[in-house]
């Protein structure tokens, strides 16, 4: 690991000032920054660390009926949050698929957000990876890729974005806070990525020395709340990151559904949010042929990008299967292991 330095601010304009010199890094859980920097992939002249930031820290209801939550607060915390498993159960139930407890319990609202590619070529220093250094090329075209993209992919680059918080964040529409050198500004969550080119990699649309400093939930989204799903395919229950997985939530009347609000994650370099799959839905009765109908659309554009041509079919299946569950209704309790098939549905308190 290079050498160093380190502040430790106590205010967001400190952070700011300090993180806008050339070659800092904010520093929060540290559960992604600080592998690439073992691995010498990220090497960073100066960590700022921003864990003693208290405003960051805060959940807290708004007027309009939004929900804002502090880019320092921990996933555990959120997870477990009355508000969040009242009204927002589908973001509940993939921060409790995702990770270990102990990493729940480091990692934060912000640095989710912000979590780099899990490409093996990406975390090896001497791959050839857009992503090291732009022009390099990529060796996951070529490479073990059974993994990577299927929607949205270029030649430049053939990972996918890995967080599962975010994909429900993707299908509520919520929006991202951010401060830095010129002031503070509100992006989408959809705009907040940036999808490969022909020549340039993916990322944030952060600017130099800007920090996120929430996450806001629109008062809308809460119409969801009785209907609401996030199921992940995984290789182990326990503790891995999605080969596919999907947000599901219907708002249903009549027998047919009125609004629904789909993204898929694992498929692409950002959180996926499936318009087209919400489109077919709208109007429709619920059923599994409605449901069939939006995977497909959902899916209609992919295509592999080396040895993936499966994962189009298990994001068809695993977003159907999600479909269902929102239809069936939310879990009175978020169950153990959410979204598994061994779940119990006792409370995982």
């Amino acid at each position: 690991m290079n050498t160093f330095d380190y502040e430790r601010p106590e205010t967001v304009a400190d952070a700011i000032k300090a993180g806008s010199k050339p070659g800092a890094s904010y520093y929060a859980g540290g559960t992604n920054l600080l592998d690439l920097m073992k691995a010498g992939v990220r090497t960073p002249d100066s960590l700022v660390d921003i864990t003693r930031l208290d405003e960051l820290q805060r959940i807290e209801p708004q007027k309009d009926g939004s929900l804002r939550i502090g880019a320092m607060v921990r996933n555990s915390d959120l997870a477990r949050n009355d508000l969040i498993q009242k009204d927002f159960p589908a973001v509940a139930e993939a921060l409790l698929a995702g990770a270990s407890g102990q990493l729940r319990n480091a990692a934060t609202v912000g640095g989710n957000l912000m979590q780099q590619p899990r490409c093996a070529y990406f975390y090896d220093a001497h791959s050839a990876c857009n992503l090291h250094k732009a022009g390099q090329g990529c060796d996951a075209l070529e490479g073990v890729n059974g993994k990577h993209a299927v929607l949205g992919w270029t030649k430049t680059c053939i990972a996918v974005h890995p967080s599962d918080f975010c994909v429900p964040l993707a299908a509520l529409g919520a929006l991202v806070e951010v401060d830095g050198p010129d002031g503070s500004r509100q992006i989408s969550i959809d705009e907040f990525y940036r999808l490969p080119d022909a020549s340039t990699p993916p990322g944030s649309t952060l600017k130099q020395g800007e920090i996120i400093t929430a996450v806001t939930l629109p008062s809308d989204a809460k119409r969801f709340a009785a209907r609401a799903r996030y199921i992940k395919l995984r290789d182990r229950t326990s503790y891995a990151f999605a080969i596919v997985s999907a947000a599901a939530m219907l708002h249903i009347g009549d027998g047919r559904i009125k609004d629904a609000r789909i993204a898929l994650g694992g498929v692409a370099a950002k959180p996926w949010r499936a318009r087209e799959a919400e489109d077919a839905l709208n109007g429709a009765e619920a059923g599994e042929a409605a449901f069939r109908k939006a995977a497909d659309a959902a899916l209609a554009d992919a295509k592999p990008s080396g040895d993936n041509a499966h994962k189009i079919e298990l994001a068809k299946r695993i977003l159907i299967r999600a479909l269902k569950a929102a239809a069936d209704g939310t879990p009175a309790t978020m169950p153990d292991l959410p979204g598994s098939v061994f779940a119990t549905g006792k409370e995982a308190r």
